[in-house]
């Protein structure tokens, strides 16, 4: 067994569940998403990102662009949580809350594909 695919596979799919995590729950209610899961979902992606670089390959390539758009889509809903809290005057609502768990969303569809890929590429290595 290959501890850095391993490592690798550990990661990617960690993201997956922690952003699942995130997601799941009533879109507008912010009681439901908690800002620590979405901190954890950060890093894990970005770690996840990191361990993307290295590879080459055209599925790499896949991979890491599926890392940079749930990244992208998951520090922006950092933002605009950081801002609806405390920049503006709204607050956290549910409108706001909506705009961040849907966010959250987006990056949840990049680490489904993200998984797949990794599934695939894997039974494919096996024959």
């Amino acid at each position: 067994m290959n501890a850095e695919k391993v490592v690798f596979s550990f990661f990617i799919v960690l993201a997956l569940t922690l952003n699942f995590g995130f997601f799941l729950g009533e879109l507008d209610d912010f009681t439901h998403h908690n800002i620590y899961e979405l901190f954890a979902t950060i890093v894990v992606n970005l770690i996840a990102m990191g361990l993307k670089l290295g590879d080459r390959t055209q599925v790499g390539a896949v991979l890491l662009s599926t890392s940079l758009v749930a990244n992208l889509q998951l520090i922006a809903a950092a933002l605009v949580w950081g801002y609806v809290s405390n920049i503006s005057g709204d607050g956290l609502n549910a409108d706001n809350t909506a705009i961040i768990v849907s966010l959250s969303g987006g990056a949840l569809v990049a680490n489904v594909i993200s998984v797949v890929i990794l599934v695939s590429e894997t039974l494919m290595s096996r024959r």
